[in-house]
């Protein structure tokens, strides 16, 4: 009689497993780009298996598709000029603050919504992703969204296109950001609204999202659990009367935009990468 060799189950909680997958899947990956390599990360490939449970078939695949947009759209090259016009209301940026675990906030307020522009409006998006995540400490990969919805009506509403090409960038392209969001004070009417961008997310997405609302204490305090009071702004319910200021941020952006320069820069280019910017299996020979 043979005996039935048992299937090894993978535990993530096993630090020896879980680095075993991560050079699995950074092996499966190959040599990359000077900025493919700079961008997966030991911290990136990990985000990647968490995105698609530990499976590096499914995580290769997932990672492979976002390289390959960010050749395409190349996101690390938007720049402040480029999205200026779409901050001007502060309808969306980084806050001046961390929450209680030192992640990155990012504030939005979508009744100051100031443009038609479906580009203008998803490469902003973009940008203010991507210098909220090279904001983050070190050893923190994830953001907090705090999203007002107080006012808010159905003119309000994102474009159904705008609001699916946005979740599906936000889901395919930077896996396990999203940290925790909160929707603060949506009225109603925001329901039927929620109904059907609903249907774009994803289950681990929609465990992220937390209702909030002012005079709901209970609710309250789950926010509170996440940003300190004194230093959440006074119109989400807490004691800091900071208010955007569209000159201070773009100075702010400005700087923050040498760095992100700096930081992608090819000058140091890692041993194994290619030079054309492309996945080596795009161009390895057999």
């Amino acid at each position: 009689m043979f005996r039935r060799k048992h299937a090894s189950h993978f535990n993530s909680s096993d630090a020896e497993q879980r680095q075993a997958k991560i050079d699995e899947l950074k092996s499966a990956l190959g040599p990359l780009s000077a900025r493919g390599e700079k961008y997966c990360s030991e911290a990136c490939l990990t985000r990647y298996l968490e995105a698609r449970n530990w499976n590096v078939t499914k995580s290769k695949k997932m990672l492979e598709e976002s390289l390959k947009w960010r050749a395409a759209y190349r996101p690390e090259d938007i720049r402040w000029p480029d999205v200026d016009v779409e901050a001007e209301t502060g309808k969306m940026y980084r806050a001046s603050f961390r929450d209680r675990e030192g992640r990155t906030v990012v504030i939005m307020r979508p009744t100051k919504e100031n443009t038609t522009s479906h580009d203008g409006q998803i490469r902003f998006l973009v940008y203010v992703l991507e210098n909220a995540i090279l904001s983050l400490p070190e050893g923190q990969e994830k953001m907090v969204w705090l999203i007002d919805f107080t006012g808010w009506t159905m003119a309000h509403a994102t474009p159904i296109k705008t609001a699916r090409e946005s979740t599906s960038i936000l889901q395919s392209y930077y896996p396990e950001r999203l940290g925790i969001a909160f929707l603060f004070n949506p009225p109603k009417v925001f329901e039927a609204f929620y109904k059907a961008v609903k249907y774009f997310l994803d289950p681990r997405s929609i465990e992220k999202l937390n209702f909030v609302y002012l005079k709901d204490e209970e609710s309250m305090k789950v926010l509170y659990k996440c940003i300190d009071p004194e230093v959440l702004p006074a119109d989400f319910g807490g004691r800091n009367n900071v208010a955007y200021n569209h000159d201070e941020y773009t100075k702010l952006m400005l700087e923050d935009d040498i760095k992100t320069s700096s930081f992608w820069s090819d000058d140091a280019k890692p041993v194994n990468c290619v030079p054309n910017g492309k996945l080596v299996a795009d161009v390895t020979p057999q």
